[in-house]
């Protein structure tokens, strides 16, 4: 059963480590991150980018996979299903499904347009007991076309959305989506602890988690972190294991041209890079 991410992200602030959103791109992508949650009973988030959604044939199906994965699967963690960088039309789409969470970026939008879609996505999920994440100040990088270069929020503008009770909120503090440049200058704390000043008690997002020193994730952690995405690692480290598996020609022996021993060191792989980040996020035995 799908739960809002609400309660996970406060007992992550409260106990001062983070909850992995991983995102999904297809059954092998799913069912591995569940694995590997139950195994080591850490709560998660599976993340769902509009491209992934249409890729999987449309968000029916993607909550119809995952309902049938919990229940199959006998998962016992805590599991939101939430829908990243939505757009206000996705996001209402993604309500209507079934997910357990969306997010709203309205962050190229003007501040009060922002505001205004907002307000009344957040009544919409409050009603209906979904969890929300805003975001304010663009991440960098480029995702589904939507490209940034790693600017920093303002604070005031973060207070602003904060208070429209939203239930998590992502600020742009110089991280990225997709792999780090060698020039990239870091994470900025003193955006991070402006934007916690600000914003007191609500759960902090930190997306582009991948490449991040793992130094610098402990750190915003300890900032007030408590929810960190994780996409294009998961992406690399399944391309390496299949690449590796063609290359040494296994899928010419036997049945290896079988999509289930095809796929097979790919999902072991993506496995073994969810398990490093619940380890470095901490949320490991917290579900």
């Amino acid at each position: 059963m799908l739960v809002s991410a609400k309660e996970m992200l406060n007992k992550a602030r409260d106990g001062k480590y983070a909850v992995g959103q991983f995102n999904i791109n297809n059954l092998e992508w799913t069912k591995s991150i569940l694995q590997t949650a139950e195994e080591l009973k850490s709560p998660v988030i599976l993340g769902v980018s509009e491209g992934a959604g249409k890729y999987m044939c449309g968000y029916k199906t993607v909550v119809g996979m995952v309902n049938g994965m919990l229940e199959e699967m006998k998962i016992t963690v805590p599991v939101a299903l939430h829908l990243d960088h939505g757009s206000y039309e996705g996001a209402k789409a993604c309500i209507e499904a079934g997910f357990s969470s969306v997010m709203f970026d309205g962050s190229h939008y003007p501040i009060d347009e922002n505001v205004t879609k907002t307000t009344e996505l957040v009544k919409i999920c409050n009603d209906k007991g979904l969890s929300i994440e805003a975001e304010v100040g663009s991440i960098g990088g480029e995702e589904d076309g939507v490209v940034g270069m790693g600017e920093c929020a303002d604070p005031k503008e973060c207070k602003m959305i904060a208070d429209l009770g939203v239930t998590m909120l992502a600020a742009g503090i110089g991280n990225i989506h997709g792999k780090y440049p060698d020039n990239w200058a870091g994470l900025s704390f003193e955006t991070l602890e402006a934007v916690k000043n600000e914003v007191g008690d609500m759960p902090l997002v930190l997306h582009g988690g991948t490449g991040i020193p793992a130094d610098m994730i402990k750190k915003a952690i300890s900032l007030g972190v408590a929810k960190i995405n994780v996409n294009t690692e998961c992406q690399l480290a399944f391309q390496e294991a299949t690449r590796k598996y063609i290359e040494a020609g296994k899928d010419k022996e036997g049945k290896g041209f079988d999509p289930r021993k095809l796929l097979a060191p790919g999902a072991e792989a993506i496995k073994a890079t969810v398990k490093e980040k619940m380890e470095l996020f901490g949320s490991v035995g917290k579900a």
